[in-house]
């Protein structure tokens, strides 16, 4: 099955946690944005097929995946599709349910980190709402942070299963997802996510046993892995992490 991942060149963004678990999942992928421009890849490649005409269900916006002639949006839709196919979800209805639930509670989470930044408006710069962005991300320190945290904490110590996962026995695509977040925290508020961090210690030890999982050590080392940066949805403004 070939598969071609959709994302805006330059930035890690929600297509992160997709391309993660494609590489644990060891299943050959093309990522566009990484393609040269000149080939069919990058930018123009996904504008032109989010403008075609001829989708009948056409995603809204990247992330997509596309497999076959079959386009597949959402990060938590995609997720639920490859968690399916390669063993990176229980196989259970109930225990992918369970997932998918996780999935989106995460996704909630990485909204409002994104609104730490951009409060206002997306189509707006950071400059032109920084008064807003920093009463923003004070009350994401205090309140919104410590709480998703808590609750996903509670998610690894309630596992029925008594493993050191979120859902089940083994390794499932929330894990993965959560690894990235507790990276993307520690970049984009390096002092406040130290502080909430240290009532997590079941999180702290899942970011630390997925990241060093072979396949996904060797993707955060390739040129693949593109680095946190300013543009995606954990940004670095010191001011904020106060």
């Amino acid at each position: 099955m070939n598969y071609e991942l959709y994302y805006w060149p330059g930035i890690q963004g929600r297509g992160e946690f997709v391309r993660l678990a494609l590489e644990e999942a060891a299943v050959p992928y093309v990522d566009v944005a990484l393609v040269p421009e000149e080939r069919g890849g990058g930018e123009p490649a996904i504008s032109a097929l989010l403008a075609s005409e001829e989708e009948t269900q056409p995603p809204f916006a990247p992330p997509f995946l596309k497999v076959g002639r079959q386009l597949i949006g959402q990060t938590a839709n995609i997720l639920l599709f490859l968690g399916g196919r390669h063993a990176l979800a229980p196989r259970d209805w109930r225990g992918r349910a369970w997932t998918h639930q996780l999935q989106l509670t995460i996704a909630d989470f990485v909204a409002e980190v994104h609104d730490t930044h951009h409060p206002l408006s997306t189509s707006r710069y950071y400059e032109d709402q920084k008064p807003a962005a920093r009463r923003r991300a004070r009350d994401f320190i205090a309140h919104r942070m410590p709480k998703f945290l808590g609750y996903f904490e509670r998610v690894v110590e309630r596992n029925p299963s008594g493993a050191s996962y979120m859902v089940g026995n083994n390794l499932t695509y929330v894990d993965l997802s959560m690894a990235q977040v507790v990276a993307g925290l520690r970049y984009a508020f390096p002092k406040a996510s130290r502080t909430a961090l240290r009532s997590t210690p079941h999180l702290v030890s899942l970011h630390e046993r997925v990241f060093a999982r072979p396949r996904i050590k060797r993707y955060l080392a390739s040129k693949r892995r593109i680095p946190f940066n300013n543009d995606g949805i954990f940004r670095r403004y010191p001011e904020l992490d106060t």
